[in-house]
């Protein structure tokens, strides 16, 4: 996939820290594009069994409502995600990741 293709989406979320980490490794091998454009690369650290991946697909379905409703996802983007794992820790325990990348 080109990197201007990549560069369409403006949220990426990973359900395992390997696979967070692989998005973002590839992410800052690849040569930027001339608009220079935010990607909020997410991780929702989930263990790999139905239970909790149920719980976390509601999970992620809520964060990408909340991200979703934001002006400037770049700017208030951070803090959501910080709000968001804040308010998910009374319910469970999950860890959430967040970098952003810029292509």
């Amino acid at each position: 996939m080109t990197s201007k293709a990549v560069q369409k989406h403006h949220v990426v979320i990973a359900f395992e820290e390997r696979i967070y980490d692989a998005v973002i490794e590839d992410l800052q091998t690849r040569e930027p594009t001339e608009d220079f454009k935010a990607i909020h690369v997410i991780c929702l650290d989930t263990k790999d069994n139905p239970h909790e991946a149920k719980l976390q697909g509601r999970v992620a379905l809520e964060l990408c409502w909340i991200l979703e409703q934001t002006k400037d996802l770049d700017m208030e983007g951070p803090e959501l995600v910080e709000q968001f794992q804040e308010e998910q820790m009374t319910h469970t325990q999950i860890k959430v990741l967040h970098q952003i990348c810029y292509l």
